[in-house]
Order: C-alpha cells, then sequence, then structure tokens
C-alpha cells in the first residue's frame, strides 16, 4: 500500500518536517529513557547536516497528509548517512517505511554517493530487520551513536 507517497523536500526544523522530526525524538526519548538525546556525544543531523549541498530532508505525503521523514548527510569519508528516519505510528505497517528507505537511496545517488551507511539501536529490531533485508551489511560502528547496536552499509 505505498502507492500514492509523494516525496518533497522539507525543513528537519521546522514545517511538517519539524513536527514529524518532533515526533520521532518524543518516541526514542520513551524507548531509550534517560538516554541525553542532545548530548554532545551523540551524532549530529539539525539544519547543517541535512541540507545542500551534501545533505537533504524529504517529507512523504500521502493523502494530503505527512506521513514520513528523513534525510542524508555526508560523513567524512564521502559515504552518507540516513538520518531523522520516521514513519507516524498510525501508517506503519503498510510498507511505508520501505518505500521512504527506498527514496532516501534515491535521493543519495542524485546528490552524489555510492556508499550510504545507517544505524538503529537495540529497542528496534524491526527497524534492524528492514534494513538487513534491503541489502545493509553490518559493519563497525562508524558514528560513536551511544543509543545505536546495529550500524549497516550499502554500495549504491
Amino acid at each position: 500500500m505505498t502507492t500514492g507517497i509523494d516525496f518533497r523536500p522539507a525543513r528537519v526544523d521546522g514545517g511538517e518536517g519539524g513536527a514529524l522530526v518532533q515526533a520521532m525524538r518524543d518516541e526514542i526519548a520513551a524507548i531509550y529513557d534517560g538516554q541525553a538525546l542532545d548530548g554532545p556525544e551523540m551524532p549530529k543531523a539539525g539544519p547543517a547536516e541535512l541540507s545542500p549541498p551534501g545533505g537533504a530532508f524529504i517529507v512523504g505525503w500521502r493523502d494530503g497528509e505527512p506521513i514520513c521523514c528523513g534525510g542524508i548527510k555526508r560523513l567524512p569519508d564521502g559515504a552518507c548517512e540516513i538520518k531523522k528516519m520516521f514513519v507516524t505510528p498510525a501508517t506503519r505497517g503498510q510498507g511505508v517505511a520501505r518505500a521512504l528507505l527506498a527514496a532516501l537511496e534515491d535521493l543519495a545517488r542524485e546528490v552524489g554517493y555510492t556508499v550510504v551507511r545507517l544505524d538503529t539501536g537495540p529497542r528496534q529490531p524491526h527497524a534492524q530487520r528492514l534494513y538487513e533485508s534491503e541489502g545493509y551489511a553490518p559493519i563497525a560502528n562508524f558514528n560513536a551513536n551511544p543509543v545505536a547496536s546495529f550500524f549497516g552499509e550499502k554500495a549504491l
């Protein structure tokens, strides 16, 4: 049921993109209670990282409603990282996350990346299963994210 998703450029810090990112942050804070999500040890993924030329951020719309978001950011070695990937609870289990991941990979290719990386935490096994099913191979910790337990990489 992923047809009908329209992915559009957006801001990570305002509008519908900002609202989705806040919902994601609230959910992550509940899942990982006690973790300092805004601490200095956390990987950065704000407007500076998720904007051109090396980054981008998109929101997926269906039936006039924003239902998902995600972005890419440049890594020091020339690869990119998928960040802020979020699907609204009401649209989960409908293939939206898989469509969003594909859209982010397409966006990474458009920007010129040939390798994409991502991570997820131990309390999000569904995310790890999605990433592995889409060809992300486990790699070493590349971004020092203290919340993550799975780090994956895929050649585009």
